[in-house]
């Protein structure tokens, strides 16, 4: 549980991305994320922290676990929780971004989480509202609450990060659930690899300073954590794979390519999963191996850790302008 008058976390009142945050920030969000773990697994789960706050929740893109564990997050904190149904408003009625972005901020939120199919929309919300603005996804950009999570659950089973074998497999290409993690991975001291056919590679890829591989058994060679990514097929505009049945055959995760990591190695997706296109039913439901039901877990600690600290941010600049 936060103190009445905690210190910031974060020096932005923004979640744009992991680019731009620091190591120390990122560890301070997670060991806080472990104290709202503990939290959500109590009796009691509410708490009064965010009471007063108004937190809108804006998705352009359809989502279930983002959107429901912000809902929940800012609901256990106490806050007043509202979730626009894009496709019912004046949005679905051609007004444009910025026109939606002062209605909103005639509301008065506090906090606003917003995922946009077009890289940079945050980032543009953020300067034209005077609330904290949280990227949940925007584009092939990033999605910085994902990454989190993904580093809260793997911290939480391996104890920490440094020389840990990351592999990041599949649609590369067009994952902000990628950039975001390879990011903040190889920031806490991982070794990332990118596993993918060179089509779902980015053209860049070797950029990231990660390193890149284009079959499964060389990417996987002595993984720690195995994460798989769903094929973006709604994003693809042209013939990206030959068909899901061969693409499963090369780099859809089974019991003979997860052979190839550490004995041990555990299994991560951020969903939704298609599965028998880039993972096998056994191994997504295999408790022994696979972390998926836990990221979703710990998908609201993270999320309620982000909301607390940029509530201190919110403070601390109420704070600056009654002084000034």
């Amino acid at each position: 549980m936060t103190s009445a008058n905690p210190l910031p976390i974060l020096k932005s009142s923004h979640l744009l991305g992991i680019e731009g945050l620091s190591p120390e920030e990122v560890t301070a969000l997670l060991d806080l994320a472990d104290t709202y773990v503990d939290q959500s697994q109590a009796a009691d789960k509410k708490t009064a922290l965010l009471k007063g706050r108004t937190l809108i929740n804006l998705f352009f893109e359809a989502s279930t676990r983002t959107q429901s564990s912000f809902e929940l997050a800012g609901k256990r904190l106490g806050a007043d929780v509202m979730n626009m149904a894009v496709k019912n408003s004046s949005v679905a009625k051609g007004e444009t971004l910025i026109d939606t972005a002062s209605t909103l901020n005639a509301m008065r939120p506090d906090i606003l989480v917003v995922r946009h199919e077009n890289a940079g929309a945050a980032e543009l919300l953020s300067r034209k509202l005077s609330c904290s603005v949280i990227n949940a996804g925007d584009g092939a950009h990033e999605h910085p609450t994902q990454a989190l999570l993904d580093a809260l659950t793997i911290r939480r089973r391996l104890g920490g990060f440094e020389n840990r074998i990351v592999a990041i497999c599949g649609d590369i290409f067009h994952s902000r659930v990628a950039r975001s993690n390879l990011r903040l991975l190889a920031m806490m001291g991982a070794r990332v690899r990118l596993v993918a056919p060179r089509p779902l590679l980015p053209a860049d890829a070797d950029r990231f300073g990660v390193e890149v591989c284009t079959d499964m058994k060389t990417g996987l060679k002595d993984a720690d954590i195995v994460m798989m990514l769903r094929l973006q097929l709604e994003r693809m505009g042209g013939a990206f794979i030959p068909s899901s049945r061969e693409y499963f055959r090369f780099y859809g995760l089974d019991r003979e390519k997860l052979a190839y990591a550490k004995p041990g190695a555990l299994v991560m997706h951020p969903g939704p999963m298609n599965r028998g296109v880039e993972i096998s039913s056994d191994i997504a439901d295999d408790v022994e191996v696979s972390l998926i039901s836990e990221q979703v877990e710990m998908g609201v600690a993270a999320r309620m850790a982000v909301l607390d600290a940029l509530s201190r941010s919110i403070a601390r600049k109420s704070d600056s302008r009654g002084h000034a």
